[in-house]
């Protein structure tokens, strides 16, 4: 789902808020979200799971059209950590792995 998706979608949900009310309220709330993270703050939404940063050390890494060597600096990155109730729904009568019947092979 795209943001221009799920903005579609907030609004014909909600018929009582017009579009781009809708279209403020989504990117507000991405926008606070990236501005939380880019403090190096926590965000957490119950239910939903927390988003937060993590640090990654200077590496030496490769071009891989040319085969260099490179180094790459220290940087943060974005991180998610869905909730309990995020990952109950998603797997909401999923088999898991261990439980599925093997696969038979046919001739």
């Amino acid at each position: 789902m795209t943001k221009s998706e799920l903005i579609a979608h907030l609004a014909g949900a909600n018929p009582h808020l017009r579009q781009p009310d809708v279209e403020l309220i989504v990117s507000t709330i991405f926008e606070e979200i990236t501005a939380a993270l880019a403090r190096g703050d926590r965000v957490e939404l119950r239910g939903f799971g927390a988003f937060s940063t993590k640090a990654r050390d200077p590496r030496t890494g490769r071009n891989p059209r040319t085969g260099e060597t490179v180094e790459v600096s220290a940087k943060s990155v974005p991180y998610f950590k869905p909730g309990k109730e995020l990952r109950e729904r998603i797997n909401k009568g999923a088999t898991s792995p261990a439980r599925r019947a093997p696969a038979r092979a046919t001739a």
